[in-house]
């Protein structure tokens, strides 16, 4: 069992309870089991993964998140996904909001930020549920939804009463043992079951031998593993693990850990969720209330030592951590542990989600590597993965561009910083060459400030397409606008620091790609040139209407990206093809309007600018089919140029 949910309420004025608190009270669960909902795919199971961890003797780190009151604050979050789950934890959590609809489609709610993570960020997620002002058939459809949204994992707690007391709640539960019950019978194995144990025991219950019973009623009902509440000293949890082996209770416990983070966050977490702060850490503490920098530090090391202790007794296999919705403090930690992995394999070339009906998924359009986001949301309705919807149909469904309220796939940017970016005001074409390049070599513009994304971009600069910063400056400045590039590889081993993927002991390819928006002029040059390149080159030239050309086959998609791996078939996750290529269309034009344009007011010469390049310029991609040689795509481009810059008797077919 966890507190008073320390981690929102007490801390952050943006926050409610978790609701991780748990009577220490037994179970009085007296209704009847409904069919069990079986589901025959449930194949690397969050158990399961603790398991091989504990089996093989390694280490593992979990972090724990709150929804955000705001469209905003969501944004940060999910980009906060992105940077700490870079560092590998084995599972996140997301807390559960009583008084905020946690489980509606609101963009903040509970339910929406963990699918958020699961089907976005691909992170394993636990969604922490409580019988807190809940009847069974509320619960019930709460757990419907998130097994729908691809949720597998679920917390299970009381909850903390609104008010001052508990209320019970007509036709609902009043201990986390019923809810743990409740989620079996109504969904037999379906769902991973975690519950919280307190290593001091809960403020309510009658007395600590008391509260460890009850653990393991909740343990005995279902629950697969237990997170702890905070403590402060290695030896509190230490001993409450013996105490709990003691009475035959033998699933993971995993610690939580509070790096203390400020003076005014630790008071208050100390009021709400009763538990004592040792002498010696206020001793330290007091003297430096002022100073945040100060205290964090200390937290930093304290929390790296009692880490230390835990590790090395043997009786650890994760650390859980209470974030605060921060990183710094966190990530330090894990840092300074060994546990951050700085460089984590990538199993494909692009991210892979955590939804269980996505695990079969092992190829995508390169189109959409840049937003990878944006290709999850309108896919999110297909059952198979592409199961006929681009390479073999004319139809593929993608889902419509409807997309661009949502928060997840918002610019992470305010309007201000944008501008700052790509300009307030832009006097000509040459203006957005400018804004192209200054993303390529990462200079800073006119205003002093850098051009860390762009629309078709979410973030700065792949390592591996700095690979090819020289010649994209180039074309860049020369109007060819390059929005998704990569590399020829022949070869490299998948360790491979910067285009390495999947399994140890493989070998990755890649056939050299360029996609870019260029003018019409351009593109008459282009079409010429690119006759005498054929068919080393494949291409695809398409305007907003919808004007095609291409040498490419109508039908079949062109694999850019595979790899060959120890005991496996070859594996060809990255394509060209050119039916999604057609919807990838839509949207690649419409972020000139819809994310750009629109920072402008209407009928300015800036949007006007805009405007024009969306109706008039094409959308240009190139492959490069002989991989195993330097890439023609740069010569391709040049040639392009040159017969632009030749005098025009000489431009003729």
């Amino acid at each position: 069992m966890k507190a008073k949910s320390f981690l929102t309420s007490c801390i952050d004025s943006n926050s409610d309870s978790s609701g991780v608190s748990n009577s220490g009270e037994s179970s009085k669960e007296s209704s009847r089991c409904s069919t069990p909902v079986l589901d025959a795919d449930r194949t690397d199971r969050l158990r399961d993964k603790m398991k091989r961890r504990i089996e093989s003797g390694d280490r593992w780190f979990s972090l724990e998140f709150f929804p955000p009151r705001t469209a905003p604050g969501a944004v940060n979050l999910i980009s906060r996904f992105d940077r700490m789950g870079s560092g590998g934890p084995l599972f996140i959590d997301v807390t559960w909001h009583p008084a905020g609809d946690p489980g509606s489609d609101k963009e903040t709610s509970s339910m929406m930020i963990a699918s958020t993570a699961v089907n976005y960020c691909g992170l394993e997620s636990v969604l922490h549920l409580t019988c807190c002002n809940q009847t069974k058939e509320k619960i019930t459809a709460h757990l419907n939804k998130a097994k729908r949204l691809g949720l597998k994992n679920i917390m299970a707690l009381r909850g903390d009463p609104i008010g001052k007391d508990w209320v019970e709640e007509d036709g609902g539960f009043n201990y986390a043992t019923d809810l743990v019950k409740h989620i079996r019978c109504e969904f037999d194995d379906y769902f991973d079951i975690c519950v919280a144990g307190y290593p001091t025991g809960h403020p309510e219950a009658e007395s600590y031998e008391d509260d460890l019973r009850h653990l393991k009623e909740k343990v005995d009902a279902g629950a697969h593993f237990i997170i702890t509440q905070l403590f402060f000293r290695a030896e509190t949890f230490l001993k409450f693990v013996k105490d709990c082996r003691a009475i035959g209770i033998t699933c993971p416990i995993l610690p939580g850990i509070f790096p203390i983070q400020g003076y005014h966050s630790l008071r208050q977490l100390v009021k709400l969720s009763k538990l004592e702060v040792p002498e010696e850490i206020m001793q330290v503490i007091e003297p430096i209330k002022d100073n945040d920098a100060a205290i964090r530090n200390y937290g930093i090391q304290q929390a790296v030592e009692m880490c230390k202790v835990l590790l090395a007794s043997g009786e650890v296999p994760g650390l859980h951590f209470y974030t605060l919705n921060r990183e710094v403090a966190t990530m330090e930690v894990l840092r300074q542990l060994g546990l951050w992995a700085e460089d984590p394999r990538r199993p494909l070339p692009w991210a892979v989600s955590a939804h269980p009906k996505r695990k079969v998924e092992d190829v995508r359009p390169i189109f959409w590597a840049s937003r990878p986001k944006s290709y999850i949301y309108r896919t999110q309705d297909w059952d198979d993965f592409p199961n006929g919807r681009w390479g073999n149909s004319s139809s593929p469904a993608f889902g419509e561009l409807t997309d661009y309220y949502l928060f997840y796939l918002k610019s992470k940017s305010p309007k201000e910083a944008l501008l700052q970016m790509w300009g307030e005001e832009l006097m000509n074409e040459e203006s957005v060459y400018e804004v192209f390049t200054n993303y390529i070599t990462s200079q800073t513009n006119r205003n002093g400030h850098k051009v860390m994304c762009l629309p078709w971009n979410d973030d700065p600069l792949a390592p591996e397409t700095n690979l090819l910063k020289d010649e994209l400056e180039k074309v860049n400045r020369r109007g060819v606008l390059t929005i998704n590039s990569q590399p020829n590889i022949n070869g490299k081993p998948s360790s491979d620091p910067i285009v390495g993927w999947g399994p140890a002991g493989g070998y990755v390819f890649q056939k050299a790609y360029l996609e870019f928006f260029t003018s019409s002029e351009n593109v008459t040059a282009l079409l010429q040139v690119l006759k005498k390149y054929e068919p080393r080159v494949n291409y695809h030239i398409v305007n907003v209407q919808g004007r095609n050309t291409t040498n490419a086959h109508d039908m079949q998609p062109n694999a850019v990206t595979w790899g060959i791996f120890p005991g496996r078939e070859i594996i060809q996750p990255t394509v060209v093809d050119p039916v999604s290529f057609m919807y990838w269309k839509d949207e690649a034009f419409a972020l000139w309007i819809e994310q750009w344009a629109k920072l402008y007011e209407d009928e300015s010469p800036s949007r006007m600018i805009i405007q024009y390049i969306h109706d008039n310029y094409f959308l240009v991609n190139l492959v490069d089919n002989d991989f195993p040689l330097d890439s023609c795509l740069w010569q391709v481009i040049e040639d392009m140029f040159t017969l632009l810059d030749s005098p025009p008797e000489t431009q003729k077919d």
